[in-house]
């Protein structure tokens, strides 16, 4: 029996090189790692992906009535559309499509969640699982508690577009999968909330715990499936390996998102961020948190690759599949890395210049 390599996680000790000085002046910038050159994955494009994403946009622009004209313009920078693109390459364009609006989709449950209170994220979380539930019309519910407004919210009506779309092709596996990530997504958003409200930066391992759900990747290995048009068995997609390889794939993309998003969050006072916990409990100066952070993506990189010759066979037609699937996580780690540097989201227009030199001057502080 395989065993699957996973990245061992220890609390970090602060090192001479890394250790606080308080004379030291404030950071005014900090060097990214270079996580692009370390992985060594072909980076493609779906051919359908530009004009899809310009639909996908129109979508949420155009059905998103509570939209500012600030973040109608932060939507077309976001690029949600050509991550898409390259993570789900092959995808035809119907199912990019759908997974193109999730990913926006997503990211605008991102935005709108941040400066959410507990209780506020426990009502959109009822109304998109709601939408799940119910894909075909809208059906409140009148649990104690848990009662819904009559006219549905915005955040519902949108979830209902795209999975009605989703689930018109056969995949129970996949679906099943989706609905309980996503599900999970809300739990950890809500945990996060609670955070932010009590003024609480959580500890590393409690913080890693929680952050591999915020970060929404789960439900999109579901869509690796859906645009695959596979469908992997239940025995097949709780092996271990494959977990260890969904695990590594998160973590990558969810701590290099650590490192690119976190000028833009500081700037605003945000807490949620590996660097942040590394600065305030470990001892580590911010280069040296982020030279850490950058350590782990290349550890996870690392177990990925490692783990993909460790998957057991189950016979031609599922090895395909499991294939593919891989392939789908693979496409997902470059892209995701490729990407963070042509959305506007982390370094406005400086995505390529910063790709290049790899600084980043840290924008000054401005509490949202």
């Amino acid at each position: 029996m395989t065993t699957a390599i996973s990245p061992t996680f220890v609390a970090p000790q602060p090192t001479v090189a890394g250790k606080v000085n308080p004379d030291d002046p404030k950071p005014t910038s900090f060097d990214m790692p270079d996580l692009v050159g370390h992985c060594t994955y072909d980076l493609f494009y779906n051919p359908e992906g530009d004009p899809t994403a310009a639909q996908s946009v129109h979508w949420l622009d155009s059905n998103c009535p509570i939209l500012n004209a600030k973040q109608r313009v932060a939507l077309k920078g976001l690029k949600a559309g050509e991550l898409t693109a390259h993570c789900y390459y092959t995808a035809p364009p119907d199912r990019l499509r759908v997974i193109s609006d999730f990913m926006n989709y997503l990211f605008h449950l991102d935005n709108i969640s941040d400066g959410m209170m507990t209780r506020d994220t426990e009502v959109l979380s009822d109304a998109v699982m709601n939408a799940l539930e119910f894909p075909h019309f809208y059906r409140p519910t009148t649990f104690r508690g848990k009662e819904q407004p009559a006219d549905e919210l915005n955040a519902g009506k949108l979830a209902r577009d795209f999975w009605g779309r989703a689930i018109e092709t056969y995949g129970p596996g996949w679906q099943g999968r989706f609905k309980e990530t996503f599900e999970m997504f809300f739990e950890a958003v809500n945990v996060q909330a609670k955070w932010r409200d009590d003024g609480i930066v959580p500890d590393l391992e409690t913080y890693i715990a929680i952050r591999r759900d915020t970060s929404g990747c789960k439900p999109c290995w579901a869509l690796v499936e859906y645009g695959l048009d596979i469908d992997l068995p239940d025995y097949v997609a709780e092996d271990p390996v494959i977990m260890a390889l969904n695990e590594s794939t998160n973590d990558l993309v969810t701590w290099s998102n650590d490192i690119f998003s976190y000028n833009v969050e500081q700037s605003r006072g945000d807490t949620h961020n590996m660097i942040v916990i590394l600065m305030k409990y470990h001892g580590h100066t911010l280069q040296s948190a982020v030279d850490y952070v950058g350590e782990l993506c290349r550890l996870t990189i690392d177990a990925f690759q490692e783990n993909r010759f460790k998957v057991p066979s189950w016979g031609p037609e599922v090895d395909d599949m499991v294939q593919r699937y891989i392939g789908g996580l693979e496409a997902w780690i470059v892209g995701s890395l490729h990407w963070s540097f042509m959305t506007e989201r982390y370094f406005a227009k400086g995505g390529a210049e910063v790709k290049k030199s790899r600084f980043v001057g840290l924008l000054p502080v401005n509490p949202q």
